[in-house]
């Protein structure tokens, strides 16, 4: 029973009509199929170069503007809201210090 019914729930729900229609399928034509692999394999290296280029400009312009934000500051020159203080360090009792 339930063998008859698995069976005649897949033929009405088969989508074979629909499936080839976005299948992609080779050409039969050899020198069209080599044309087509050839037109992918230059997409993949354009779409290569151009994430190279765009990264190498990506870190350029961070470095460029890390040197330009470190040019306009003084060497010694603080943060205004950085506290300058001594520190001693406190040793425990029974420990050695470590120097």
């Amino acid at each position: 029973m339930s063998s008859v019914f698995f069976r005649t729930l897949h033929a009405r729900f088969d989508a074979s009509g629909l499936r080839g229609l976005f299948t992609p399928r080779k050409p039969r034509n050899a020198l069209l199929r080599v044309a087509l692999g050839l037109v992918g394999i230059a997409i993949l290296v354009v779409l290569l170069v151009v994430g190279l280029f765009v990264g190498a400009a990506m870190v350029s312009f961070g470095l460029l503007r890390g040197a330009l934000r470190s040019r306009g500051k003084a060497a010694g020159q603080q943060r205004a809201d950085a506290l300058d203080a001594e520190y001693r360090v406190v040793p425990k009792a029974g420990q050695p210090i470590l120097r």
